[in-house]
């Protein structure tokens, strides 16, 4: 049986996983699954997902949900190429920076989108206010943590550069509407030039020219 992710190629999150799925070369389907929101969803979503989030992954065995415990579901099935280290702490470090770039600097900076991207009306002073100081104290956690050595993580792409590539360009146009300025760049995260190489990759490619195409579709 083939896997099938569900979700829509405009997610981070879901091109998270695709980018994994795809750096390993793993066959899978897609499938589009929108966000209608925990209690309003088709039963068999809330069954796959019970809050009604995307992705979520069908496989022989039953249903998974969450980015990150899919791409460890991935890691364990589809060992090679490894996108995690052997070494249990190594790997460790790279979860670490993986939920880092998850929950604490995309989920931080989730809270402008609406006002950022989707023409939602703009924030009080105040909740901005308060964002950014939030967000400032995620950019230095991360930018303590990350290594761009080339790679996020260090020397060898891995779990926390599907994390990075998909996430941080939303950090980074979100905080430049917010606040008239990049964020990242302003803390001294220079991201644009990691973006550009993990773009050259083929799995990138492919991420972002589905990405621009179900934009342009909406």
């Amino acid at each position: 049986m083939t896997i099938t992710l569900h979700g829509s190629p405009i997610s981070n999150y879901y091109n998270k996983v695709k980018l994994a799925l795809l750096e390993k070369g793993v066959p899978f389907e897609e499938a589009h699954a929108g966000t209608p929101g925990a209690g309003s969803a088709d039963p068999a979503v809330l069954a796959a997902s019970p809050l009604a989030k995307i992705p979520f992954l069908s496989t022989e065995q039953g249903p998974l949900c969450e980015s990150q415990p899919i791409l460890d579901y991935i890691e364990a099935r589809w060992p090679q190429p490894p996108l995690l280290p052997a070494d249990a702490y190594a790997a460790a470090k790279v979860r670490e920076l993986a939920t880092f770039i998850d929950w604490h600097l995309e989920m931080t900076a989730r809270q402008l989108y609406g006002s950022a991207f989707f023409g939602a009306p703009p924030l009080k002073d105040e909740r901005k206010a308060s964002i950014r100081k939030q967000l400032a104290a995620a950019i230095d956690a991360f930018r303590r943590l990350a290594k761009f050595a080339p790679f996020v993580a260090g020397d060898t792409f891995t779990q926390a550069d599907c994390a990075a590539f998909a996430s941080l360009p939303l950090v980074g146009m979100a905080t430049r509407a917010a606040y008239g300025e990049d964020l990242l760049l302003a803390a001294g995260v220079d991201y644009k030039a990691y973006v550009k190489m993990i773009g050259e990759r083929p799995s990138a490619q492919k991420v972002v020219a589905d990405r621009k195409a179900a934009q342009q579709r909406l």
